[in-house]
């Protein structure tokens, strides 16, 4: 009875593969075909509207700033592309996957930099809040410890929180190597998350790693956004948070749905592979509107923040004694009370 059972699901839902491209593209309908279309002009409007922004930030933003919102602004394109490519080529997913992981790695390490660079460098940075406190009790470690008690802001506390975001950056592309390295020998397989597998391990340790990560950015927001405020830095920060939840969380929730078979297969795509072919989909639209929200909150040119020392003298020149002026001659004298 249960080999009839089986004998009567199509081929492709039981297979561990998914399919070459030139099967995917042959069972597509018009409506298949059209969509697939609408999709690439998407990432490909995304993709120019990045390059037309990089030729802004080279032309308009000081050099010191370049890199870091290149590599911020890029995020959206970069997953919209590989998307795109997993999209089209769906045994490509693996390797398309874990390309956007690592490059947004990177950028949760250039987010944290440049919230730094924004408040004038690491050095101004110090002097600005040289007698104020991290408040640690932030997600997504530490949200429910209310009591923790803050750190005080010193360069060795700086470099902890920075020191927490290099190392995603650092070893999710080591972890990437050695899963693909494991996959060639067929030890490695998202499909199989038993004890026995290396897949479930690595996620745990990806996800402990992620963890570590976000909270340094977390912390950090929670310190200069009212400082920032005069440069967007919430509407920025909340593109970044969308960008992390549509690529990670998004991205798993679908992924059970497919192992677990509630999303059906669709020949010649089985469940496992439909969920990544519908989470492609759905992340270059995402992707495609969060490149022009960028470009609207990224393009606008930003005062500078004064530095430190102006604030102390407009403190102090605001403590000044009026002057009193008698028949033409100026007086500086001291009124009572002060």
């Amino acid at each position: 009875m249960e080999g009839e059972g089986n004998a009567t699901l199509p081929p492709p839902c039981g297979a561990s593969e998914p399919p070459f491209a030139w099967e995917l593209l042959g069972s597509l309908d018009l409506a298949g075909r059209f969509l697939f279309a609408i999709l690439t002009l998407m990432t490909l409007i995304a993709d120019l509207v990045f390059i037309e922004e990089v030729i802004y930030i080279y032309r308009k933003i000081p050099s010191s700033k370049r890199s870091i919102l290149i590599w911020v602004n890029a995020a959206a394109p970069v997953i919209a592309t590989t998307s795109c490519i997993g999209m089209w080529i769906p045994r490509s997913t693996m390797f398309t996957d874990f390309t956007a992981a690592v490059f947004f790695a990177i950028v949760i390490h250039k987010f944290l930099m440049m919230m730094i660079k924004e408040c004038g460098g690491q050095k101004l940075f110090l002097r600005r809040f040289e007698n104020g406190r991290f408040k640690i009790s932030t997600g997504p470690c530490c949200c429910c410890c209310l009591c923790l008690p803050g750190v005080r802001i010193t360069r060795q506390t700086l470099f902890w929180l920075k020191l927490g975001t290099f190392q995603f950056a650092f070893f999710r592309p080591v972890f990437m190597f050695l899963s693909i390295v494991l996959w060639t020998n067929g030890n490695y397989s998202l499909s199989n998350l038993s004890p026995e597998g290396a897949a479930i391990w690595i996620s745990c340790f990806v996800a402990v790693l992620t963890i570590i990560a976000l909270w340094p950015v977390g912390i950090m927001f929670q310190q200069v956004r009212v400082l920032l405020n005069c440069k967007k830095i919430i509407p920025k920060f909340a593109l970044y948070q969308f960008v992390l939840i549509l690529n990670h969380l998004q991205t798993a929730i679908i992924n059970i749905l497919a192992m677990q078979q509630i999303i059906p297969c669709a020949p010649p795509l089985s469940s496992s592979a439909r969920g990544a072919y519908i989470t492609h989909q759905v992340l270059i639209m995402e992707m495609f509107l969060i490149t022009l929200l960028s470009r609207v909150v990224y393009r606008r040119r930003y005062d500078e923040l004064e530095p430190p020392e102006c604030a102390c003298e407009e403190d102090g020149d605001s403590k000044q004694t009026p002057k009193i002026i008698f028949n033409g001659a100026v007086s500086e004298d001291r009124l009572p009370g002060f």
